[in-house]
């Protein structure tokens, strides 16, 4: 039975935080991962090595997703790899119309099209994993709760300002 570290995935994203965010939910799930920044570096890193499964951003500078999926399905070599589309755009005026156009013209094969940003960790691996036929992995017991309970130990001892600052950065997310 094919396990996830059995898969390489090129995440395309052009915010850097959020390509390592993804790739590090991949990397804890046991994925091989390449990054790119733009549909001209995924396009290299195709060339480089054929990834199994591709996470793509759609609005992008130095080269669109919806580009960079025309011309993966241009070849034949790369046509079958299953792209998931992972965009916070999917309903306004900077992305609906090439995601539109992705899923109209059957450029987005597979069960799993598009999710929208922001994604969890689990929901994200979970899809990836969907796509690729696998089981997700099983996360270790207590782990879950050891990340609040830190998370709530650091949060008791944070200034009310700092705070509030930070929940206005993650509610903007």
């Amino acid at each position: 039975m094919a396990e996830a570290s059995d898969f390489l995935v090129l995440v395309v994203d052009d915010e850097d935080d959020i390509r390592a965010y993804l790739s590090a939910a991949l990397e804890d799930a046991g994925f091989k991962v390449a990054a790119a920044r733009n549909g001209r570096e995924a396009l290299e890193a195709v060339k480089r090595a054929r990834p199994h499964f591709i996470s793509l951003d759609l609005v992008m500078p130095g080269g669109s997703g919806i580009g960079f999926l025309h011309e993966l399905r241009r070849n034949k070599e790369w046509s079958s790899i299953p792209v998931m589309v992972v965009t916070g755009h999917a309903q306004d005026d900077l992305g609906r119309a090439d995601l539109s156009k992705a899923l109209e013209g059957s450029l987005l094969l597979g069960p799993q099209t598009y999710l929208e940003k922001p994604v969890t960790p689990a929901s994200y691996v979970a899809a990836v994993c969907h796509a690729l036929k696998i089981e997700p992995p099983v996360p270790a017991p207590g782990n879950e709760s050891d990340l609040r309970s830190e998370a709530a130990q650091l949060l008791r001892d944070v200034p009310k300002e700092k705070l509030a600052a930070v929940l206005a950065l993650l509610k903007d997310r």
